[in-house]
């Protein structure tokens, strides 16, 4: 299992793209890994046979566990892995408690994780097959593309699989989208109440359900708890976001021929790169007895993805046009529901920005995204009476909130600067000089 991102600590096989058996050759796609930020492709180190799958689809492992055999083609090379194998199978006959335990032992950083993650596994992996039968009968296929099928509202029944064993893979599922990845939707939402009505004889409906963390939830859950023992404090200001409005209009309209439409998050990256470049110490991270101000400003907007969370980056946004940033945060958003990012495309981001306002929440506070110093959570933008000039008016207002890593900087350092970032997005055309 190879390290493909910066803070992969374990894979899990989303599907085998070759069977055992096949030739390969060195660079050819063999498999798609899903890891803590995306589904990534796994190429071959070297030509020869594929000649033992040590890891079905579904399984997770650490980063440097053997997961296939590679030979040429004699067998000797899955002999020499199945040897070992077969005692530890002897071993597993004798004390399978143990043995449960002791493999993801080896991959774990701290002794409590062995125990949490031995205790389910006797049953998780038997179970994988069973779930595939009761969601969807005889249809072999992973959870990324049962969930890239739902997601598309496509009827895995409808579909032929291409890949080893008669699997639906990817491929199979991506044909589909374009082309009538709308007609199924009616049905869509068919086998979903469907699943609980089938189960309700088996299982009250009082029973709690155990819900296996995915590869991406694991992380999330993991920087989280390490982003709670940082100091860190909330400033909000309330933004008048009508002039705001009112550019961002104009500039869809001048450009709506072109088919660029700029949202107000391309308006907030850019604003934002602009403040960073102007407060370096801002655009900072910690490392233990030193700050580290970061020579680019690359601003990561947090996408939802149906396992959690994910921040693709636009690296040296402050140089970049508006059009620009638009077009790459749009292209970004896309892959990363799809789960298509690439390592480069979610990392070295130095400031982040969550922006929920879509969903009607007025104000957030958002959770720092270590190791940057800083991120800013906007809510909706509604109209509201204020009053200007001793009268009362109608004005658009949306709150923004920076959370601030304390370590990093002080209040007033972040007050300096979430006020410019302010003043910038009410005169708007400062952003598109």
């Amino acid at each position: 299992m190879p390290r493909l991102s910066d803070t992969m600590e374990e894979g899990t096989i989303a599907q085998w793209l070759v069977a055992e058996g096949a030739s390969v050759e060195r660079g050819a796609v063999i498999a798609e890994i899903e890891t803590d930020k995306a589904v990534m492709d796994l190429e071959a180190y070297e030509s020869g046979v594929l000649e033992k799958i040590l890891v079905d689809v579904g399984e997770t492992v650490p980063i440097g566990e053997k997961i296939a055999v590679i030979g040429d083609g004699s067998g000797s090379a899955s002999s020499a892995e199945s040897a070992p194998s077969d005692e530890a199978s002897a071993q597993d006959d004798a004390a399978p408690q143990e043995a449960a335990t002791d493999g993801p032992a080896a991959g774990d950083d701290a002794a409590p994780a062995p125990a949490e993650t031995a205790a389910p596994a006797p049953t998780a992996e038997p179970a994988a097959p069973a779930g595939d039968g009761a969601a969807d009968g005889p249809l072999k296929a992973s959870p990324v593309v049962r969930s890239l099928a739902r997601q598309h509202g496509i009827d895995l029944s409808t579909i032929k699989g291409t890949g080893p064993g008669g699997r639906i893979i990817r491929a199979d599922v991506e044909g589909l989208i374009p082309a009538g990845g709308g007609a199924p939707a009616p049905a869509a939402p068919a086998p979903a109440p469907a699943a609980p009505a089938a189960a309700a004889p088996v299982a009250t409906t009082t029973e709690d359900t155990r819900v296996p963390l995915s590869t991406i939830r694991k992380v999330t859950a993991k920087r989280l708890s390490e982003a709670a023992l940082v100091p860190a404090f909330q400033l909000t200001t309330v933004l008048d976001a009508t002039e705001l409005g009112a550019v961002r209009k104009q500039i869809n309209a001048n450009l709506a021929e072109s088919g660029v439409k700029i949202s107000v998050t391309d308006l907030l990256i850019k604003a934002s790169a602009i403040a960073l470049r102007a407060h370096p110490e801002v655009n900072s991270a910690f490392d233990g007895d030193a700050i580290i101000r970061r020579g680019h400003v690359n601003v990561g907007v947090a996408v939802a993805i149906p396992d959690g969370l994910i921040v693709p980056v636009i690296k040296d946004a402050d140089v970049k046009s508006l059009s620009q940033i638009s077009a790459e945060a749009k292209e970004l958003a896309g892959k990363a529901r799809a789960g298509k990012l690439k390592p480069d495309e979610f990392s070295g981001g130095t400031f982040t920005i969550s922006n929920l306002g879509m969903f009607g929440i007025d104000s957030f506070t958002a959770v720092l995204n270590p190791p940057e110093a800083t991120i800013l959570a906007v809510g909706s933008t509604v109209d509201e009476p204020v009053v200007v000039d001793g009268e009362v008016t109608v004005r658009a207002r949306s709150r923004l909130t920076l959370t601030v890593d304390h370590r990093v900087l002080d209040g007033a350092m972040g007050a300096v600067f979430l006020r410019d970032l302010t003043d910038l997005l009410v005169s708007p055309l400062r952003i598109l000089v």
